[in-house]
């Protein structure tokens, strides 16, 4: 859908103070009242339950400003618990508002709970989901579009149209029975399909004038796979990866890994008829595919010829496609300085982190793990917890920061980080499938990717000068990837695999960048309207 199509979803647009954080006033807030339930959908022909938002599948965009301040009531219709989170909100200071279980408190069922999100010095193309009980498998995700302040030049003319292109595999099987296949201890078969904007083949339209440029903005909102992405006839030009602005380099087919987002500027300079847009999985024994619609406004012929090929196993053509993504260093961010007048190379690290996935049984049944840590959940979100000061509930140091060697086990692992480090982060995968890693809270750039085993000679080959800036990134089978990030948010944050039914059987973490000075400079308070749960339950936040 194009721009205007959900403008209705901001209620209110008010540039007063609110007293509920610390925000500034000239700030705009951004009103939205949502309702989750659940409803009949048919994305590949089947009845299935579909997790619906304002009765949307997918749900309604978010569209905001820089800065702006986004007040999102949730409330919760379904039988079960549930929380949303915001995948590249970096929740400044403001962990509490991260929407996982580690941070937040499920909304209970028949109760609603008001997220307070700023997009502070943001911009991009960025989605939200649903982060409990596999509930990710049944939609309740949806798009959210970040845009520069009006006076922040962007570095390409703007578009005639912006679109949200959400493209994800899937299964025909409710979330509850993949779920109970997990909960089991087994495997998850491979997905039925692929959507684009929740439908199946040919059933989503994007609606073109002739010479005219559009703007996509594509995530992978999917469960495991990656997925190029192309379209009959065009070429696509890269001008933005999940909030930095980008090198502009000419693509006919785009790898998007799980969890990844895009922005791709289409000019409609072919011939008028309707063109195929191509989504088809990678690295996969077997190839699906599906197809949408890009339909000229003086179209006279429907789609013809051949659906376009892309690449299928290759992995030296995403390798080698991942590497020419660089950022736009001439281009303004956020603010109007040029995104490269951080020097990110000339910064002396002051730790590294070895991170290396496993896959194994323990007491008879699959799971997944970090540094032979495979994470369980506590009875109380580790921020909570953390910010009232309950024993018992994790023990900071239980992620070690290198792999051990020791046979996989269960705990609640939390990684100790200082506030202000700048870490380097090594992703090994020993595996033979595609990794995709994320981090919650920051953007990190992306200084190296190769095959084999990661050493410290692996740093000559670094890019120090244009590496893109990012918050999700892939690691290629037995290979490596490295990223150097600046711990300047103090919180708990998540760090995950993309891969959804290893995230649900613990491959992931919570990384704790902790400040001892105990200030709103560094970390705002609790929020006054937090839920509380566990050993929480009868606290109070803050007096009202």
């Amino acid at each position: 859908m194009g721009c205007g199509a959900t403008c209705w979803q901001v209620l209110v647009y008010v540039t007063f103070c609110c007293t509920l954080v610390f925000v500034n006033a000239e700030d705009p807030y951004r009103f939205f009242t949502w309702n989750v339930t659940y409803g009949d959908i048919y994305p590949l022909g089947v009845k299935q339950q579909g997790i619906l938002i304002n009765g949307q599948f997918p749900g309604p965009d978010i569209y905001s400003v820089t800065n702006n301040n986004l007040i999102i009531n949730v409330y919760n219709s379904l039988p079960e618990p549930f929380l949303i989170s915001w995948n590249g909100v970096q929740q400044r200071r403001n962990s509490y508002e991260d929407g996982v279980y580690g941070t937040t408190c499920p909304i209970p069922p028949g109760k609603n709970f008001t997220y307070i999100l700023q997009v502070k010095d943001q911009i991009g193309s960025l989605y939200y989901y649903p982060s409990l009980a596999f509930h990710k498998a049944a939609g309740g995700f949806g798009g959210i579009r970040i845009l520069s302040r009006p006076l922040i030049p962007v570095p390409f003319p703007e578009p005639a149209d912006d679109f949200t292109v959400l493209i994800g595999d899937w299964y025909k099987a409710n979330h509850t029975a993949l779920k109970a296949i997990l909960d089991r201890g087994h495997k998850l078969p491979l997905p039925d399909g692929i959507l684009v904007n929740g439908r199946g083949p040919n059933q989503t339209y994007f609606t073109f004038q002739p010479g005219k440029t559009y703007r996509l903005r594509i995530s992978n909102v999917g469960l495991q796979h990656s997925l190029n992405f192309r379209i009959q006839g065009h070429k696509m030009k890269l001008v933005e990866v999940e909030g930095t602005h980008t090198v502009q380099t000419t693509y006919s087919s785009l790898d998007v890994h799980v969890g990844q987002s895009y922005s791709v500027l289409v000019t409609a300079d072919q011939t008028a008829q309707d063109y195929y847009i191509a989504v088809s999985t990678r690295f996969t024994t077997k190839i699906l595919t599906t197809t949408a619609i890009l339909h000229y406004s003086n179209s006279a012929k429907k789609v013809s010829g051949p659906i376009p090929g892309g690449p299928t196993t290759e992995i030296d053509w995403s390798l080698n496609q991942a590497r020419s993504i660089r950022t736009n260093l001439t281009a303004s961010g956020p603010r109007p300085n040029p995104q490269g007048s951080y020097h990110y190379g000339m910064i002396n690290l002051t730790r590294t982190i070895k991170l290396e996935s496993s896959a194994a049984q323990v007491n008879g049944k699959q799971r997944y793990a970090v540094n032979s840590v495979s994470f369980v959940p506590a009875d109380t979100p580790l921020k909570i917890a953390d910010y009232f000061k309950i024993g018992g509930v994790f023990r900071v140091g239980s992620m070690p920061d290198h792999p051990t060697g020791k046979k996989m086990y269960l705990d609640t692992s939390v990684l100790g980080a200082d506030f202000r480090a700048f870490v380097e982060i090594v992703f090994q995968n020993h595996e033979n499938i595609v990794q995709s890693w994320h981090i919650n809270g920051y953007s990190f750039w992306v200084v190296g990717m190769d095959g084999g085993v990661w050493t410290p000679a692996s740093r000559n080959q670094y890019n120090l000068r244009d590496a893109v800036s990012r918050c999700t990134t892939q690691v290629y089978p037995k290979s490596w990837t490295a990223i150097y990030i600046a711990l300047d948010n103090v919180g708990m944050w998540n760090i995950r695999t993309e891969f959804w039914a290893r995230q649900y059987l613990g491959q992931q973490f919570y990384m704790r960048v902790y400040s001892p000075v105990e200030s709103p400079r560094d970390e705002y308070p609790i929020p006054k309207n937090a839920l509380l749960c566990g050993r929480a339950i009868g606290r109070r936040t803050r007096s009202l």
